[in-house]
């Protein structure tokens, strides 16, 4: 066997709910016993002369009425040397990303590792120490605090268009899975070739429940830092991003 396709980001982009809704078209195989399989992130995955895949592929039971395997691991599109293992695997393999404004990602990012007890320092702080903090996970990237890091979209994209091709690439923002939800749907449908007429069960698209609001300061902080990788981006997909830097 061979997957398909990922939904190879970003964390905490909708990535959860757009799995469930992936999960209920009878088409898709997607793993059986786990969301994220974290497998082309896992560098002892990778130690040997040749992965094994059986191992990978061990996740998934696909049935004859499925026309395409996938699976959602959203670190793979940060995740320096997982596109090239996933060209690797599969030079064909399709991407699906979720975008998300960068602040509410990493906002959001932090409330997690926050209720997880992963995180102890406020939120200012942990941006502020975040460089310093994630020199402990070198060479590698640190997979808990790198909630600015993983929020400069524009080299991510860039290098999977690079590796795979755009035309291999399909980039969403949240809003879309928001706001135009059956549009959306049938729009992924398409992309990794199934039946674009199933229609899955609504769901809330994301959760934004957090027990303080964003501070507006550290806030416009966070646009200062982002604002020139927000503009690559916009040239770099031909979209309009402006509601992600409008004060």
């Amino acid at each position: 066997m061979k997957v398909d396709f990922v939904i190879g980001g970003t964390q905490k982009g909708g990535t959860s709910a757009l799995d469930a809704f992936l999960r209920q078209h009878p088409q898709i195989c997607m793993p059986a016993d786990l969301k994220e399989v974290h497998f082309f992130d896992r560098e002892e995955m990778f130690r040997g002369n040749k992965p094994e895949y059986a191992n990978y592929h061990a996740h998934f039971d696909c049935h004859r009425e499925h026309l395409v395997t996938g699976e959602a691991s959203p670190i793979y599109m940060y995740w320096n040397s997982a596109p090239y293992r996933i060209w690797s695997y599969n030079p064909a393999m399709k991407w699906i990303l979720i975008l998300r404004n960068p602040i509410d990602r990493a906002y959001s990012a932090w409330n997690m590792e926050r209720a997880r007890g992963a995180d102890t320092l406020p939120f200012d702080q942990a941006i502020a120490q975040e460089t310093d903090r994630c020199r402990a996970a070198l060479p590698l990237q640190h997979r808990v605090f790198s909630y600015a890091d993983r929020g400069f979209y524009s080299g991510q994209v860039r290098r999977l268009f690079d590796i795979f091709g755009p035309e291999n690439c399909l980039i969403l923002l949240n809003e879309d899975l928001q706001q135009r939800h059956e549009q959306t749907l049938t729009t992924i449908f398409e992309f990794v070739g199934v039946d674009r007429s199933v229609r899955p069960n609504a769901n809330r698209v994301f959760e934004h429940d957090y027990e303080q609001p964003l501070d507006p300061a550290i806030r416009s902080r966070l646009l200062d830092t982002f604002y020139f990788d927000i503009k690559q981006l916009e040239h770099l997909l031909g979209r309009d991003l402006s509601a992600w830097y409008a004060e």
